[in-house]
């Protein structure tokens, strides 16, 4: 998914209490305007620090946009972080994150659930009381089953559903026997999730978990009611568990969100359900957004990737400008996967040989230069926990070491190697940095050519399907990436543990088989110390790196601009550095 920060744990009491209190997080933040008038920017990186226009004013549209379209809005079968983060709105999780600036945003709070989970056995059981009065749309209660149904399907059902991470087929008991709820028809499901009662539901994992409650804050635990299932095509028609439901849904053109009226927010301390309507515009001119969101015609872009290049320069180079972006890490890695299963890089010191040869410099700034991150060189970025400072690959300035690289050709047996690269079309900074990489490679024999993907197909279709990735020789795979939850496992599980590799809607992109990591990795998870864990993903990190299965580029930020419009603007660590979407509202009439 995308990037979080330093673990952070508070009581589920004084998190509420938290967010109750705006005056706890909106300190020396501006409140926009009432009037459509030119409303006065709150300054540069504002909302990394506080709650920007922080307002309970109800009405008005709130207005996404987005250059392509997402991999769906199913919260079942998706796992991208923009998502995970607008999937809230009409999908509540058991958990999810404190709507809060920056590092704050990674506190843990309790959401479809009453409390966090209990555990015992070790960290190998969690249960989950739900809170009481939760109804969906249409008026029928909320049951455990519910959740129960919602993990079954997202999990065991990998040939419907392909998307999002495998956590729970990987840690369930008999999970890897369970079929799934579309081909298993005995009514009672996957025996190791229990619902003694409507309001109780039971994991039984087949080792302990520590870190269990950040698994259920993904959207695979909102509640999906099993008689309105419609499996791939349950995307059409949502049964919303949030404050808003959908009005409408178009395929790759437009969803349209209106408030929930069986939503009760007796139930929910979390969501405000400010604006009257949701519209999210697809497949929108990356150039336009940019435009729309100073215009106030949008108030955010929905994939949270930053503006263009152009629009960069425009916004820092003036005064007022600046003061409404807000420039930031995620937690996020922005990479090249040299994939262990295509000639000639099933042999390591090809693979050393890229690593070598790439100028990191050349592709920052392709990427928009050090605004957008800074060089890479291990495969955690500073601000997850596990990171330790490293650069196994070394070159002088970071640009590159032509003479290195050739050694390791030579080494790997190879003299020049021909090999396809690809990236995601509608991300130009990706296409640009790819671009970079193959100038960088062509000075040392290595040839390689541009594949564009669409980012809403690049994993289910393309680059996340190892058997395409192999027979379109390609050997080189863009990726940026960030962590499914804020610790060093919930950001190298699924792009480094063999078993986390799938024949769809893979991440493992490297396809990195490695008995050593995949030992650690289930070591960590199962200790109660964190220095303990913290020591496991170093260790991980060295493994990786010393395979060079990964190359890693730059640890991103990204450059967002603010809508002075927008109310409730904060940046979240919980969500890559993204604004967290719950309860923006607008004062656009």
């Amino acid at each position: 998914m995308e990037g979080k920060q330093t673990i952070m744990r508070r009581s589920a009491l004084a998190a509420v209490a938290a967010i109750g209190s705006a005056s706890l997080l909106v300190a020396g933040c501006s409140k926009a305007d009432d009037n459509n008038n030119n409303p006065k920017a709150a300054g540069a990186n504002a909302a990394t620090k506080g709650v920007v226009n922080a307002s309970d004013k109800k009405g008005g549209t709130v207005t996404y946009e987005m250059s392509d379209v997402p991999d769906s809005f199913d919260p079942g079968n998706t796992y991208y972080a923009y998502m995970y983060n607008f999937s809230r709105l009409y999908a509540r999780p058991l958990m999810t994150f404190q709507p809060a600036p920056g590092e704050k945003g990674n506190t843990l709070v309790p959401d479809l659930a009453a409390s966090k989970g209990v555990s015992s056995d070790g960290g190998k059981t969690w249960t989950y009381k739900l809170r009481a009065g939760l109804k969906y749309q249409d008026g029928t209660p909320i049951t455990s089953k519910d959740v129960k149904y919602a993990v079954e399907r997202s999990n065991f059902a990998r040939d419907v559903l392909s998307l999002g991470p495998n956590y729970f087929q990987q840690y369930m008991q008999d999970g890897d026997k369970y079929k799934g709820p579309y081909k298993d028809k005995d009514p009672k499901g996957l025996s190791s999730i229990e619902t003694p009662d409507d309001t109780t539901i039971v994991f039984h994992l087949n080792r302990s978990f520590q870190e269990f409650d950040y698994l259920v804050a993904a959207p695979q635990t909102a509640p999906v009611p099993q008689a309105k299932d419609t499996g791939v095509d349950y995307v059409k028609h949502i049964v919303s568990s949030g404050s808003y439901q959908f009005q409408s849904y178009e395929d790759g053109k437009q969803a349209v969100l209106v408030r929930n009226k069986n939503w009760d927010p007796k139930t929910d301390p979390l969501r405000k359900q400010l604006p009257d309507k949701i519209v999210v515009n697809l497949k929108v001119n990356q150039e336009t957004i940019d435009k729309d969101l100073q215009s106030g015609d949008a108030t955010v872009d929905l994939a949270g990737a930053g503006v263009q290049a152009s629009t960069q320069a425009s916004l820092i180079n003036s005064a007022d400008g600046k003061a409404s972006t807000d420039n930031t890490y995620g937690g996020r890695l922005v990479y090249a996967a040299l994939n262990t299963k295509v000639k000639p890089f099933d042999n390591v010191a090809c693979r050393k040989a890229v690593e070598y040869a790439i100028d990191k410099v050349s592709v920052q700034t392709a990427e928009g230069g050090p605004i957008r991150g800074d060089i890479a060189s291990t495969v955690l970025p500073p601000d997850i926990t596990g990171y330790q400072k490293a650069d196994a690959y070394a070159t002088p300035g970071n640009k590159g070491d032509v003479a290195k690289a050739k050694e390791q050709l030579k080494a790997c047996g190879q003299t020049t190697i021909n090999t396809n690269i690809s990236a995601r079309s509608d991300r130009q900074s990706e296409v640009d940095a790819a671009t970079a990489i193959i100038s960088s490679l062509k000075k040392v024999g290595i040839n390689a050519s541009l594949k564009q993907y669409p980012q809403g197909k690049y994993f289910t279709d393309y680059a996340g399907v190892p058997k395409f990735t192999e027979q379109q020789n390609i050997g080189i795979i863009m990726m940026q990436w960030g962590a499914d939850w804020p610790s060093g496992y919930g950001f190298l599980q699924q792009i480094l543990n063999s078993k986390a590799i799938s024949q769809s809607g893979n991440t493992n992109l490297s396809q990195f088989q490695n008995n050593d990591v995949d030992a650690k990795l289930a070591q960590a998870i199962a200790s109660p110390d964190v220095a303990t864990r913290n020591g496991l993903y170093a260790d991980i990190d060295k493994i990786a790196m010393d395979q060079a299965v990964i190359v890693p580029l730059t640890y991103f930020k990204v450059l967002l601009y603010r809508s002075p419009w927008a109310t409730n603007v904060v940046s979240t660590a919980a969500f890559s550095g993204q604004y967290d979407y719950l309860n923006l509202g607008t004062t656009k009439k």
